[in-house]
C-alpha cells in the first residue's frame, strides 16, 4: 500500500517524503504553520515556516523561535517535495499549504473563509487532487449574512447603548476577530477601548494595517470614561473582576455560534452577532468544488455529517481526528488573559 503524501499521526499532519509537519500539535523538528491561532501554532518546534505576515504574530505569542517567512505563491522545496502558501482569508497571515510531489497535489486549508473581510488577504482557491478542509460550521443551518449588514447592526447597537447611557462590551477572539471588529467599527459614535490582550495583539498588527485609534483599559480607567463608549474584549474577560468597572454595561459576542440562540444564553450574553472567520455551509461546498479535487479529508467541526454529505455528492470523503479547536474553542480558551 502506497504511503499517502500527507498522513495524520499522534503529532500532526505529516509529510514523510519531506519529513515535515503541517500545524503539528506536538513538538517536531520542522513545522509549516498555516496561521497564528494557538491551536495551529504551538510552542516547542525546532523550526517554523510560515507566511511572512504571520511571523510577527507567532513570534509575539511564542517568544524567541527559529522562524522563516515565505511570500504568497512562493515555491520552496524540502527533500524534493514542493510547498507553497496561498491566502486562506481566515485572519491576517493565514495560509493554505499546497504540497506537490511526483505530480500529486494536496492542499491543507488550516482555517479559512471565503468572504473578503477587508483585513485578511482574501481566500484563493487552489487546484488539487486531495483537499484537507476544516468544517467548523459544516451544517446547512450556518449561512452568513454579508458582513456589511452585520457591522451596521453592531454600530447601531453601540449607538443605542450610548443613548441609554451604557457601555458596550463586545467579545471576540484577541487575534483575528478583534481586529476585524476594530476595522469596521464607526469611531464617530464614540471612543474604542480595548482589553490588554487585544491591545497587545493589535499593536503587533498595526505595522501591517491601519486600524482605528484605541485606548487600553487600565486600572486607572474609570466608569465615567467608559460610559457610552465600546470595549473590545476576549471571551475570557466575561464574568471576571476586570469587567466590573464597565457597569452599567451591555454585552455582545461576535461569533458564528450566535446563529443558535442557545449559545448566547449559555454564555449569558445580552446580544449575539453572527460573524465568523470560518466558512459557512455554502462557502465550504463552493471551495471544495473550485479545487477540482476528488478526495476530501474533513478535520475539525461537523466532520461526520459533512463528509457523509460529500460522499452523497460523489466525493471520496473521510474524516480525520486532529487537536484543532472550533471557533468556540478559540473564544473560550484564550491564552492571552490580561488583568488590564
Amino acid at each position: 500500500m502506497e504511503t499517502p503524501l500527507l498522513a495524520f499521526n499522534d503529532k500532526g499532519i505529516y509529510c514523510a517524503a519531506a519529513d515535515v509537519y503541517l500545524d503539528p500539535w506536538k513538538p517536531v523538528d520542522k513545522a509549516i504553520i498555516s496561521h497564528g491561532h494557538a491551536d495551529h501554532s504551538r510552542y516547542g518546534h525546532k523550526k517554523y515556516i510560515t507566511h511572512h505576515s504571520n511571523v510577527p504574530i507567532i513570534s509575539h505569542r511564542l517568544g524567541e523561535i527559529n522562524v522563516t517567512g515565505k511570500k504568497w505563491n512562493e515555491s520552496f522545496t524540502i527533500n524534493g517535495v514542493n510547498f507553497s502558501l496561498h491566502p486562506a482569508g481566515h485572519i491576517i497571515g493565514s495560509s493554505q499549504i499546497r504540497v506537490e510531489y511526483k505530480g500529486e497535489v494536496w492542499v491543507f486549508t488550516g482555517d479559512y473563509k471565503t468572504e473578503d473581510d477587508g483585513v485578511a488577504v482574501p481566500y484563493e482557491p487552489v487546484k488539487c487532487h486531495t483537499f484537507i478542509t476544516e468544517c467548523t460550521f459544516g451544517l446547512p443551518a450556518f449561512k452568513w449574512t454579508p458582513q456589511k449588514q452585520v457591522f451596521a447592526e453592531i454600530n447601531n447597537w453601540w449607538a443605542q447603548n450610548q443613548s441609554d447611557g451604557r457601555t458596550s462590551v463586545l467579545f471576540g477572539y484577541s487575534l483575528g476577530k478583534a481586529q476585524r471588529l476594530l476595522k469596521h467599527l464607526d469611531p464617530s459614535i464614540g471612543k474604542i477601548y480595548t482589553h490588554g490582550a487585544i491591545e497587545n495583539m493589535t499593536e503587533v498588527l498595526r505595522s501591517q494595517m491601519d486600524f482605528h485609534e484605541t485606548t487600553r483599559v487600565t486600572r486607572e480607567t474609570t466608569k465615567e470614561e467608559l460610559k457610552g463608549n465600546i470595549v473590545l474584549a476576549p471571551g475570557s474577560a466575561h464574568g471576571s473582576t476586570w469587567i466590573r468597572k464597565m457597569v452599567p454595561y451591555v454585552t455582545a459576542s461576535a461569533s458564528g455560534w450566535m446563529t443558535f440562540r442557545g449559545a448566547r444564553r449559555r454564555r449569558a450574553i445580552d446580544k449575539g452577532f453572527v460573524l465568523s472567520d470560518h466558512c459557512d455551509w455554502q462557502g465550504l461546498l463552493s471551495s471544495i468544488k473550485e479545487t477540482g479535487c476528488e478526495k476530501v479529508i474533513c478535520t475539525h467541526g461537523y466532520t461526520d455529517i459533512f463528509s457523509k454529505y460529500l460522499r452523497e455528492q460523489g466525493y471520496d470523503a473521510r474524516t480525520e481526528e486532529t487537536q484543532y479547536e472550533s471557533e468556540t474553542g478559540q473564544l473560550e480558551s484564550d491564552k492571552e488573559k490580561d488583568s488590564e
